[in-house]
């Protein structure tokens, strides 16, 4: 592999950026420049004049002792007072200490960079073919996969280690079942229906893993069968579900709330919609029969030939599914905006209940709100990120093209069918150049078809547990949430 090319320069460069510019982030701009503002609670002496508590002679006293004990004052206030929160202007110094901001800051900033890394690999390659070079850019896309899986397992997690997250982890635990038996009925359906490769993808790998092993003189009947193949296949499917569950529930309030927000603005209700119904459109471009039929076979009346070719049909599917992702970010201040307006709904909400609340329980009840804000973008960013990537992947080592769009291109083979064996001889080609021969020989084995299959399924499935988990979060916030 010639690794010291072009590629590993764009890579050095894009290092030293990021070592140059670690005092500006994207992320943190999105957050503190985009006018968003949240909600400051209330001061205990606010509280007071308020709810009309008298002050203690002796507040001196039993303030210092509280502050010796380590304990705050305490004292009740009606649930009903009226009350208007004050606001102020999200900075860099309110969100730094918020829980999950370093992690937030880096998958962002991380993203951009190795999309500038695909970006600049992506022209180079268009004028200078590669041949015998590994893409570095798949490792930058898998390195942002990872750390986004990461982070939604992390924050997962944090409902089976704590004890009040009861009732999300029996969600957790019962989204796994459901998209487990889903992801199990998806890959039983036919090629002709739902065209995510999997099968062809495992045709192929069978096929040259099995001249591969004969040829490095190992005995073998041939890789896993595709019943076992398939089985992990769904059980990864079901975890991609369980740690896409809560995002979506999350995202699903959101436009619930934003759409109240803009209720008397129809464009911008309906760009909201748009944004919204966009991964279900994603997902029927994987179903053969609706879409690929009518655009790419059928010759409607009045013309000569289809509306676009194959090959632009499937770069179609990866330009959508960029142009869905950039919505998503350039709406995501509207979005985290509504998020932080629910400090103000709480404490509407709360003025319509009888009895009384401790001034701490209300002052965390709306401090909760911003101290999530992190939590909330990574829930919203990292669904996103994930499905992006995982198409930049199928795109390249799928071996599309995106000027397919724009004029006809002849479909490129993922690998020549040589049939050449390397058999292992007694001669004297030992250690690099029988390794490099068996490399060789390995590369073989891992088609375009098996990418296709692998990364068509994972970019479908992303973006349809995306869909499925926002549907069913709109579905609960229209008929069950009261508030």
């Amino acid at each position: 592999m010639a690794l010291l090319g072009a590629q590993l320069v764009i890579t050095l460069i894009m290092v030293s950026v990021i070592q140059k510019l670690g005092s500006y982030s994207f992320a943190r701009w999105l957050l503190c420049s985009q006018g968003l503002y949240r909600y400051l609670y209330p001061t205990n002496s606010e509280l007071k004049s308020l709810a009309g508590v008298p002050k203690e002679s002796s507040k001196g006293k039993k303030g210092s002792k509280n502050e010796s004990n380590g304990k705050p004052e305490t004292f009740h206030v009606p649930r009903s007072l009226d009350i208007q929160l004050e606001t102020a202007p999200v900075t860099a110094l309110d969100v730094v200490h918020l829980r999950f901001y370093t992690e937030y800051v880096w998958i962002v900033d991380f993203s951009l960079y190795t999309l500038i890394v695909y970006i600049m690999s992506e022209v180079y390659t268009s004028i200078f073919p590669l041949k015998d070079e590994f893409n570095l850019s798949m490792v930058w896309c898998i390195l942002v996969v990872l750390f986004s899986f990461k982070i939604l397992l992390s924050l997962t997690k944090q409902y089976f280690t704590s004890e009040e997250s009861i009732g999300e982890r029996s969600t957790c635990i019962v989204s796994f079942c459901v998209f487990l038996l889903i992801a199990m009925m998806v890959l039983i359906v036919s090629e002709a229906n739902l065209e995510v490769g999997v099968d062809p993808a495992y045709d192929s790998f069978y096929e040259n893993a099995s001249k591969f092993l004969e040829n490095q003189g190992l005995s073998s009947v041939g890789p896993a069968s595709k019943l076992i193949l398939k089985f992990f296949l769904a059980v990864w499917a079901a975890i991609i579900g369980t740690l896409f569950t809560f995002p979506g529930m999350r995202v699903a309030r959101m436009h619930w709330d934003s759409l109240r927000n803009y209720s008397d603005n129809k464009v911008k209700a309906m760009l909201l919609n748009i944004n919204f119904a966009m991964p279900f459109i994603l997902v029927l471009l994987w179903v053969r029969p609706i879409t690929r039929h009518y655009l790419t076979v059928r010759v409607f009346s009045g013309m000569e030939k289809p509306l676009m070719t194959s090959e632009a049909y499937d770069t179609l599917r990866l330009v959508l599914i960029a142009c869905t992702v950039v919505t998503r970010l350039l709406l995501m201040p509207r979005q985290l905006q509504a998020y932080l307006d629910m400090a103000q709904r709480r404490l509407d909400v709360q003025k319509k209940e009888a009895g009384r609340i401790t001034n701490i329980d209300l002052q965390k009840k709306i401090a909760s709100v911003f101290y999530y804000l992190c939590v909330v973008s990574l829930q919203y960013i990292c669904p996103i990120i994930m499905c992006l990537y995982m198409a930049l992947m199928y795109k390249t080592l799928g071996g599309y093209t995106w000027a397919a769009l724009f004029y006809d291109v002849e479909e490129v083979c993922a690998v020549d069918d040589r049939d050449r064996t390397v058999l292992e001889t007694n001669g004297e080609g030992d250690g690099i150049e029988q390794f490099q021969l068996a490399w060789e020989n390995l590369k073989m084995v891992f088609t375009a078809d098996v990418y296709r299959g692998v990364f068509g399924f994972a970019t479908w499935w992303c973006c349809f547990a995306w869909f499925l988990t926002t549907s069913v979060g709109l579905g609960y916030q229209t008929y069950f949430r009261i508030s």
